[in-house]
């Protein structure tokens, strides 16, 4: 199983938001140069995270992006479901898709693992994020942490 680049490059985003969170906006070129992303890519994935209400923006001089919520109210289960879906296979989502589901064993398997997915990244907060990532940071500096 593989994360698309989107998702994974959306956590990043959504990691220095968090990371900046009360300190102001943050322009999106910012996050681009630092975490080398391409600022285009960045514009495009910003868009369904500020539609569904996990991050705001301010246009002009002084705008930018700031997160929506505390990063302890936003988890991973939330970001991941605006950029990659909600479900690993569609036939989760609306059986009638596939005429198999009745009889299906593998149906059973995605279900129990999304499930498992699913209640691992709702136990996982932005603000969880920061702290790891920053302990993560001590770590690289002072191995002897």
């Amino acid at each position: 199983m593989k994360l698309s680049t989107r998702a994974r490059y959306g956590v990043r985003l959504m990691l220095v938001l968090a990371k900046n969170y009360g300190q102001g906006n943050v322009f999106l070129k910012d996050i681009a140069k630092d975490e080398e992303i391409s600022e285009k890519y960045l514009s495009l994935i910003i868009i369904p995270l500020k539609g569904v209400g996990l991050v705001n923006s301010v246009r002009g001089a002084y705008g930018g992006y700031t997160l929506a919520r505390k990063p302890a109210d936003i988890t991973l289960k939330e970001i991941l479901d605006v950029l990659e879906g909600d479900c690993l296979v569609d036939c989760l989502k609306d059986p009638k898709v596939c005429p198999r589901v009745a009889t299906c064993a593998s149906h059973d398997i995605w279900a129990l693992l999304g499930g498992k997915i699913s209640e691992t990244l709702s136990g996982i907060t932005l603000e969880q994020l920061v702290q790891m990532n920053q302990e993560k940071a001590d770590r690289a500096i002072n191995p002897e942490i």
